[in-house]
């Protein structure tokens, strides 16, 4: 199993690892800040160095309880090689932001409006949320950018942490769709984000601290997905 330190601090963009497998244009390491692509939230990139030679990580993804490292050109570290990886920082923390600002819209569409989330995508440029809700127009969306806004200025600390299934079951609205509840009753341990004060959701992603740290969310447009389904785009920037 990969010692996954993302999830022990989303802010590491530098640590060293051993190699524990490895095939050409592929690593798997003992332990990785490197965030894999799930959840919506795209996959980080970055380097690593082994002899001297620098490998860049083009895409990361989950390998069952492991995580895969695929290398960009061809090239093979040996097993047990000790490795020096960077993050693209850049990258990371722009995905942190926006993941930060997708839970904060999403919290107020479910609360507000009882919107069911049906998907979502991350990016280092935009993001955007899919609801089963059908009273959302743009006026609505952007009332709805306007209070994400005031609580990003309001500076509340964000927080995760594992619990027990059964506390999990136990939290209202913590569990948003019916394949959530589904992926949660397999789990032992479930991993929540906590927006201090304001909204609890399951999450394996990165995040930030705090909210002031996401900037101004900008409503870049709305999107009718279908009769019910409607997709909210945004953008956060300082």
């Amino acid at each position: 199993m990969t010692r996954k330190l993302y999830w022990e601090d989303a802010y590491a963009s530098r640590f060293d690892a051993e190699v524990v497998r490895s095939e050409e244009g592929k690593v798997w390491l003992d332990k990785t800040a490197f965030y894999p692509t799930g959840g919506g939230q795209l996959n980080d990139t970055g380097t690593l160095v082994s002899g001297g030679r620098e490998y860049k990580v083009s895409d990361v993804k989950k390998d069952g309880e492991e995580v895969l490292h695929v290398l960009d050109g061809n090239g093979k570290i040996d097993v047990g090689s000790q490795v020096q990886c960077t993050i693209d920082w850049e990258r990371r923390y722009a995905l942190m932001k926006h993941h930060t600002a997708l839970h904060i819209v999403g919290a107020i569409v479910m609360k507000e409006h009882r919107g069911v989330t049906t998907g979502g995508q991350i990016t280092e440029t935009k993001a955007h949320l899919d609801f089963d809700c059908p009273a959302l127009d743009r006026e609505r969306s952007m009332e709805i950018v306007r209070k994400a806004d005031v609580v990003v200025g309001e500076g509340r600390e964000v927080s995760s942490r594992f619990i027990t299934r059964e506390e999990a079951l136990s939290i209202p609205d913590l569990i948003r769709t019916a394949p959530g509840r589904d992926l949660i009753n397999s789990l032992e341990r479930v991993r929540i984000v906590d927006i201090s004060g304001f909204d609890v959701q399951t999450d394996g992603g990165t995040h930030v601290r705090n909210t002031k740290e996401i900037g101004k969310i900008s409503l870049l447009g709305i999107e009718n997905k279908g009769a019910h389904r409607k997709r909210i785009i945004i953008s956060s920037v300082l």
